[in-house]
């Protein structure tokens, strides 16, 4: 396989426009490039990320800022115990004056929809993301109404709370294409960033203003083409493949990644490949994805989370006795 970067104009513009993106954000967004990243490599991959992190550390603003950069609009749901399928998706309603029923679109018809805590609301109200999550579509009162595209879901949940939380069915899980964790920033960061937030600043209302748009959503969606058409060596596919096998066998896994699992690996590293400026993905883009796609997908036998064992755990010791392909 060929490792040179092709010059094709096309992709070059999208290598640009990735940078770009990431650029704009950054003026938001103080620190956290991992997992800013890591959501850029999810829109790449058009997929959806479950965030994991304490309140305040910007999940919000990062949702705000990345709408703003490709002239997206976006939505907040905040997830509560009496939160009905309806409040997400939306419903109908009699139309007096023209004396007929009509649809009312719920807060889903957006570009980016922020779930947020979404572990607060009872698995009903979960598994109303699941149609609109998997098809990009709503049902309402038998009619299919498309969302429109790009359209990407962000959920977080609090990992520390976990009074009045209802656990994420698996179906559901497994239609993230990421879980990214959020961890606090460090002290340089939290510095800057509270400088910049407290200067000149009335108030604690999110600022996006000095973000850029850049392209248009019709950009991002010619952007996902372009990474799905990524060369991938079949060397680099079987990694990941056997990486994913692994997590069904290996010592200490409950229950293991299933073929969903390596289709996300995938997905996601042909992302990180655009972001590194190539066509091409390689064995460090899986391996650097690895986690964030299949920690979700990963249990660990009760006995090792007695012991403060997690997924993460796992899968580095797994990633580090799974051998890569030479490139």
């Amino acid at each position: 396989m060929s490792t040179a970067p092709a010059t094709t104009e096309p992709l070059q513009q999208a290598i640009h426009a990735a940078r770009v993106l990431k650029t704009e954000i950054a003026k938001a967004i103080i620190g956290q490039e991992r997992v800013v990243e890591q959501v850029l490599a999810a829109l790449l991959a058009s997929g959806h990320v479950l965030i994991e992190g304490v309140p305040g550390l910007g999940k919000t603003l990062l949702v705000q800022a990345l709408a703003r950069t490709f002239d997206g609009r976006a939505a907040r749901i905040q997830f509560t115990p009496d939160l009905m399928p309806s409040d997400v998706t939306g419903h109908t309603l009699y139309d007096q004056a023209a004396q007929r029923f009509v649809a009312r679109r719920g807060p889903v018809f957006t570009h980016l929809l922020l779930a947020d805590e979404i572990n607060r609301a009872p698995a009903k109200t979960q598994a109303a993301l699941l149609e609109v999550m998997q098809e990009a579509q709503v049902t309402i009162e038998g009619e299919a109404h498309a969302l429109d595209l790009p359209f990407m879901v962000l959920a977080t949940q609090n990992p520390i709370e976990q009074e009045g939380t209802y656990p994420l069915p698996e179906a559901e899980l497994d239609r993230f294409l990421l879980k990214i964790r959020m961890e606090y920033p460090s002290a340089a960061e939290e510095n800057a960033m509270v400088r910049r937030v407290t200067h000149g600043q009335v108030g604690d209302r999110l600022n996006v203003t000095a973000v850029n748009s850049v392209i248009k959503p019709a950009g991002v969606i010619a952007l996902q083409r372009i990474v799905a058409g990524l060369r991938l060596d079949d060397g680099v596919l079987d990694y990941a493949v056997r990486i994913v096998r692994a997590t069904r066998t290996w010592h200490g896994v409950a229950t293991g990644a299933g073929p969903r699992g390596g289709i996300s690996l995938v997905r996601a590293a042909r992302a990180a490949a655009l972001l590194a400026g190539r066509d091409y993905v390689t064995p460090d883009d899986v391996k650097q994805m690895a986690l964030p796609a299949l920690r979700h997908r990963v249990t660990p036998t009760p006995e090792l989370q007695i012991e403060g064992q997690d997924s993460d755990a796992l899968l580095s010791a797994l990633l580090e006795r799974t051998e890569a392909p030479r490139m």
